[in-house]
């Protein structure tokens, strides 16, 4: 047989293969023993209410039962045939399928209590093996659309999005959610901020005098950190992301924490962290002017560094596609608990068409950090810059106006945290040596030096507000006023 005819079979094999006819994967039978073995001993949930919920069921009837079951054992009541037939008296679903009738058909088909998690665990296979079919069947047929808004990349997205939220046991679109299921969590969690001994509630930054303002980072929350050069922007995320990863490295409650630099290589955010660390100049490591203690500090701090729960992705020019999928793959390995981008403006936008509009552009990408946080259920800090106009005002303190394409990033963010150094503008503005002037300004000097004003300007579940906090430029290490002798 010819390499040719060997094609031929094999197509037309393959062709064949995909014409059979098949069976959507359901077992009616399970699902009906399950939902008997319930009525009968209420006990039998306990063993599948973590992972099964109605929508999972391929039966409707079976369904709208166990969505029933589920309610009244949630209230405390007891599901037997009495209280399911009461409270779905009136569905025409539950009437057109035998009411009474078919609750006692279920009855009969009960399995033993042992055996429920099995056939939970089962119905549930089935599930997802329905949604996956799905899920193939809609990627081939989008396959063979060749228009240009429905390209390669976007449909890879698309799936791999899909994909994990069915990992994750999350529905597609999840859609509209009953009011009742929101006020429960949001009780649950009030009580959790109530019975908290401290004053912060969600993920610390390592930065106390901070954290107590914004009550740590909140999760689904898109946080922006703005400012100038210079003013330490990346020092901050460096310090928050190090405080955070390293706080329970050797504890079963690690924070995972990946670090998007668009800007500095993997090497050179490495050596800040070395030098924050180990509390040697950065620009000393970098150059090799070091000690012999300077270099074995470097070598104890650097075992300290590689105990990180630090992820760091420094590939250059990323867009929103490319940020949620190395997101989204870095969560379902690893675990994730922080996001950081530095920095904003370098994101590549989605459409090249929006190249000539930068605002739009921003628009896009700030909406796609919103999307990813809450997504991904956990904080997403991106660092943004300051438009120059600031340098042309008296006063420096920057103000949301100052944001550049500022109407966007403004408008999606939870907080907004502008970085300021006063230090910075008064040490380039030293009058004569020897004069009044010049020792009122080394008077004013010796007060703020070291120090860093964070200025909460926009803060979603809280007031505005201010800290200063200590910023040592040698080792771009943030920390608090209290921790470095001052008051």
């Amino acid at each position: 047989m010819t390499t040719s005819e060997s094609n031929k079979l094999t197509n037309i094999v393959s062709s064949k293969n995909l014409n059979l006819t098949r069976e959507v994967p359901v077992n009616a039978g399970a699902e009906q023993a399950l939902l008997g073995a319930i009525l009968s001993n209420n006990l039998a949930y306990e063993k599948v209410e973590e992972f099964l919920e109605p929508e999972y069921f391929s039966s409707k009837i079976n369904s709208i039962i166990f969505k029933s079951i589920k309610k009244l054992i949630g209230n405390d009541q007891i599901a037997d045939l009495n209280t399911v037939k009461a409270q779905l008296d009136g569905n025409d679903e539950f009437g057109e399928s035998g009411g009474l009738s078919y609750l006692l058909k279920l009855c009969e088909n009960t399995v033993s209590i042992i055996n429920s998690k099995q056939y939970g665990e089962l119905i549930y296979d089935l599930y997802l093996r329905r949604r996956l079919i799905d899920l193939g069947t809609n990627l081939i047929n989008n396959s063979y659309n060749t228009e240009e808004a429905n390209d390669s990349r976007t449909l890879i997205e698309k799936t791999e999005q899909n994909l994990f939220n069915l990992i994750q046991n999350n529905e597609f679109d999840s859609g509209p959610r009953d009011f009742e299921e929101i006020v429960s969590r949001t009780i649950d969690y009030a009580e959790k901020a109530f019975k908290k001994s401290e004053d912060v509630i969600g993920l610390k930054t390592g930065l106390s005098d901070f954290d107590k303002k914004i009550g740590g980072l909140h999760k689904s929350d898109l946080i922006i950190i703005a400012g100038r050069p210079s003013m330490g922007k990346t020092a901050f995320a460096t310090n928050i992301a190090s405080n955070i990863s390293r706080e329970f490295k050797n504890d079963k409650n690690k924070k995972n924490v990946l670090f998007f630099s668009l800007e500095m290589s993997s090497e050179q955010l490495a050596t800040r962290l070395l030098g924050e660390l180990s509390e040697i100049s950065s620009e000393n490591i970098r150059t090799g002017n070091l000690s012999k203690k300077d270099f074995s500090k470097i070598l104890s701090s650097s075992d300290d560094l590689k105990n990180l729960n630090l992820f760091i992705d420094d590939t250059p020019a990323l867009n929103i596609t490319s940020i949620r999928t190395r997101a989204r793959r870095l969560k379902r390995k690893f675990g994730l608990d922080l996001i950081i981008l530095d920095y904003l403006q370098l994101v590549n936008g989605e459409s090249k068409k929006m190249n000539d509009n930068r605002v739009q552009e921003i628009s896009e990408i700030t909406r796609g950090l919103k999307a990813i946080a809450k997504e991904l259920d956990l904080p997403v800090i991106a660092l943004s810059q300051l438009s120059r106009k600031v340098e042309d005002r008296e006063e420096k303190r920057p103000q949301l106006a100052d944001l550049r394409e500022s109407g966007a990033i403004e408008q999606d963010a939870d907080l907004v945290v502008f970085l300021y150094r006063e230090e910075y503008y008064l040490a380039r503005t030293e009058p004569p040596e020897g004069t009044d002037k010049h020792e009122m300004w080394t008077n004013k000097m010796e007060k703020i030096h070291n120090i860093a004003e964070v200025i909460i300007a926009k803060h979603r579940h809280g007031p505005i507000s201010k800290v200063k906090l200590h910023f040592n430029p040698s080792w771009t290490k943030f920390s608090d006023l209290a921790e470095n002798n001052f008051t």
